[in-house]
């Protein structure tokens, strides 16, 4: 774990729940009087508490210290991504994170299940514990588009990765990509798309939705 995440961190004084934060009191046995990093996910800075008190249900720690360590990718590079399986999205999501995507947009497009709720409160814990493991220092920006007229709308200058002679390379300059889900696009949306910048993979083989967005992601990014 290279920090620990509290929406508070920054403050002088942190109070903290020990039943949120067992892992650390419990597990770890972090004892009083030593000292943990600490971000809150919003600014640049690693914030160094130091333990002043535990008790059975809240823990008190005063800031001895902060320094600026701004983690990020050296792209930015937003992706759209067709709202598949929801269980599916958030195994998928910590490599997402990892590779240091800055903003995914969920899509519904027409082949996708619309009774697929994303469960936004359990994606924002999923990129908090994946951030706490790979040390990114601002979390992703998530966002959801009813339909792909309406992603389009928001972003006319997004890329279509589909099959395309022209195949996606690491030295593309693409900050905005959109993946379809299982099935495709439909005939109405490949209309709607037919004038934005097509791209495609060298394999040829039919990737699943999560194995698409993940290789062109690490195209782009790693």
């Amino acid at each position: 774990m290279q920090f620990v995440y509290h929406p508070n961190a920054g403050l002088q004084t942190l109070h903290v729940d020990t039943r949120e934060y067992e892992h650390i009191f419990k597990v770890r046995r972090i004892s009083v009087g030593e000292t943990l990093w600490w971000r809150n996910l919003e600014d640049s800075f690693v914030y160094e508490y130091q333990i002043s008190q535990i008790g059975k249900k809240e823990a008190e720690l005063e800031c001895i210290g902060q320094k600026e360590l701004l983690i990020l990718p050296s792209k930015v590079f937003h992706l759209g991504w067709s709202i598949i399986d929801p269980k599916i999205i958030e195994k998928t999501l910590p490599m997402l994170n990892e590779l240091g995507v800055s903003k995914i947009s969920f899509v519904y497009a027409e082949f996708s299940q619309k009774n697929h709720k994303l469960d936004m409160e359990r994606i924002k814990r999923i990129l908090i514990n994946s951030s706490q493991q790979c040390g990114r220092s601002l979390l992703m920006q998530i966002e959801v588009f009813p339909s792909i007229h309406h992603y389009i709308e928001a972003y006319p200058k997004s890329a279509v990765l589909d099959f395309a002679e022209k195949k996606l390379n690491s030295n593309e300059e693409i900050s905005s990509l959109l993946v379809g889900p299982e099935g495709g696009f439909s005939t109405k949306e490949r209309n709607l798309l037919q004038n934005q910048p097509i791209v495609g993979l060298i394999c040829n083989t039919i990737l699943r939705s999560e194995t698409a967005v993940v290789a062109a992601a690490s195209k782009i990014l790693a």
